[in-house]
């Protein structure tokens, strides 16, 4: 129950089950026994019951470890800063000051949409419905570096072979990189309009200049390419980048990859 009373440190302080801050914070029981285990965020107890309570300062822990998050610190990157034991309201002021700079990026994507939009709906009118004049501001706003973190904790190998890659790239290199995704975005977005089956032979040409960019960086197996497919479409940013070009693409773009995974890469 919200807010039961528990005994905790001799004296009697408000706690809430594990049921009770899934609820109120969003984040799942799973996730939270996770924190647990990792020592991220362990509760204040436990009851005779085996269920685990958290008081006031655990869940502005959580706070603290939900703002790091969504500024795209890893898990290890928040522990190291949540165990150095700066000032709490120091800590909430940078927080503030990178919400802002983040409220200031998403406005900017927020304009890179409509801007989309507008060219998508007047490329309508003129019977092409993947016209885009200037390719390269489909992605202003996006900060790609949001999934370094993550990308380091979960396959370290593969994040060192691609950043030994993309240390080597000048920004005109990375320049020409974005308007050939963009492009192949388009190209595939064409075929999705078209009709075109995902085995098609075209299609499946355009996949593998696409395999052959990823392997400028890494090379996935079958299961990883088909992995990195289906972020495609679980990932709130990739989707909407793919999605920006034509609605249901990363559908397409995911369904292509796999039959590409398994002709070619099994």
């Amino acid at each position: 129950m919200a807010g039961e009373t528990g005994q905790a440190m001799g004296g009697m302080t408000m706690a809430w089950s594990i049921a009770d801050v899934a609820r109120l914070s969003g984040v799942t029981s799973r996730t939270l026994r996770h924190y647990d285990e990792i020592g991220l965020l362990p509760p204040a107890w436990i009851g005779s019951n085996g269920h685990r309570y958290y008081e006031e300062a655990d869940l502005l822990r959580l706070q603290q470890i939900l703002l790091m998050r969504e500024l795209g610190l890893g898990l290890r990157e928040i522990a190291a800063v949540l165990d150095s034991q700066v000032d709490q309201v120091a800590m909430l002021r940078e927080h503030h000051r990178r919400l802002l700079v983040e409220q200031n990026r998403l406005a900017t994507l927020a304009r890179t949409v409509s801007r989309t939009i507008a060219e998508l709906e007047k490329g309508k009118d003129e019977g092409d419905m993947t016209k885009i004049n200037r390719p390269e501001n489909l992605f202003e706003g996006f900060d790609a570096s949001r999934y370094e973190a993550e990308a380091r904790e979960r396959w370290p190998h593969e994040y060192e072979q691609s950043r030994q890659f993309t240390d080597t790239l000048t920004a005109q290199d990375q320049e020409r990189m974005q308007r050939e995704t963009t492009a192949q975005m388009v190209r595939m977005a064409e075929f999705m309009a078209a009709g075109t089956p995902v085995s098609d032979p075209a299609v499946l040409t355009e996949v593998d200049a696409h395999y052959r960019g990823i392997c400028q960086f890494w090379t996935p197996n079958a299961a990883a390419y088909k992995g990195l497919g289906q972020t495609y479409v679980d990932d709130p940013q990739f989707r909407s980048a793919y999605d920006k070009v034509a609605a249901g693409l990363a559908e397409y773009q995911r369904d292509a990859m796999a039959v590409y995974a398994d002709a070619r890469l099994s």
